[in-house]
C-alpha cells in the first residue's frame, strides 16, 4: 500500500511530532527551521525524531540517510523518498 502525503502533510505530521515529542513551539516549525540551533533539539533527539520517521512512513531509515538531516525541510525531504521508495 503506497502513502500518499503532500509536503504540507508531512510538516502537519512533523509540526505535531515535536510538539508532543519534544516540546518544540509549533510556531516555530518550518521548513527552514533548523533542528538543532532554532528548536533546541540533541542528537539524542534526533535519534528518537527518525524513529517517529520510520513509524510515519513504515520505512527503515539508513543511518547515513539521516545524519546530514538539518532542518524541517530536510526531515520532509527524508520523509518523501522514503514514501517513494
Amino acid at each position: 500500500m503506497t502513502i500518499t502525503m503532500t509536503d504540507d502533510d508531512l510538516l502537519a505530521r512533523l509540526r505535531d511530532i515535536l510538539v508532543e515529542n519534544f516540546e518544540v513551539d509549533a510556531e516555530t516549525v518550518t521548513p527552514a527551521a533548523n533542528l538543532f540551533s532554532e528548536l533546541g533539539l540533541d542528537s539524542i533527539d534526533a535519534v528518537d525524531l527518525a524513529i517517529q520517521v520510520q513509524e510515519l512512513t513504515g520505512k527503515r531509515i539508513k543511518p547515513e540517510d539521516f545524519k546530514h538531516v538539518r532542518t524541517v525541510g530536510d526531515v520532509i525531504a527524508t520523509a518523501r523518498q522514503l514514501l517513494a521508495a
